[in-house]
């Protein structure tokens, strides 16, 4: 290879990079819901040029399907995390979730402008998530430590009604609180 001249494993890292760079800009735009977010303004945010975004993203809803995708793909990933007991894990992850939804409303709204209802960018993800918590949730109900007359869908339909309570995370908190609370079986 002459001097000087870029080897393709560096390309795919620079592409790799950018690609992140773009992601981390839109996920960081995105988390404000009073933004109006333009692709030109996710470029500039990532510093990457306008060829360079469209490169690894055509057009606003294959990046808000990335985005979306990435952070159920961490979402699934925290369901193997750790916990002391069943129904520690299961909590964990159900905070981990109740903390996903807020922040992900504009980009759920705005995928399901562009793709409609039946979009398998949410209900594939939505499918995934509820894949990598059901074993959590059946593993708290078999230690007995949780109800066995929920399912996951009814949690996962619980929190997205908490989560679009109007208020700040100081005034959701106990709101879902009791919603764990209220997942202890009956004495």
């Amino acid at each position: 290879m002459a001097s000087g001249s870029t080897s393709f494993p560096t390309r795919r890292a620079a592409a790799a990079r950018n690609r992140d760079k773009i992601l981390d800009a839109a996920r960081e735009a995105f988390a404000d819901p009073a933004a109006e977010i333009s692709m030109a303004e996710i470029a500039r945010r990532a510093d990457v040029g306008m060829a360079t975004l469209y490169r690894n993203f055509p057009g606003r809803q294959e990046l808000l399907e990335a985005l979306y995708a990435d952070e159920v793909d961490a979402l699934c990933e925290a369901a193997g995390e750790d916990a002391p007991s069943p129904s520690a894990a299961l909590v964990n992850w159900l905070r981990r979730l109740f903390a996903f939804v807020p922040g992900k409303r504009l980009i759920v709204s705005e995928l399901l402008e562009h793709t409609g209802p039946g979009s398998p960018a949410i209900h594939g993800n939505r499918d995934r998530a509820l894949a990598a918590g059901r074993p959590l949730l059946t593993a708290a109900q078999d230690a007995r430590e949780v109800r066995d007359d929920l399912t996951l869908e009814q949690l996962f339909d619980l929190i997205a009604a908490i989560a679009k309570i109007h208020g700040d995370p100081d005034y959701l908190e106990p709101i879902f609180q009791t919603m764990l609370d209220g997942l202890r079986r009956p004495a």
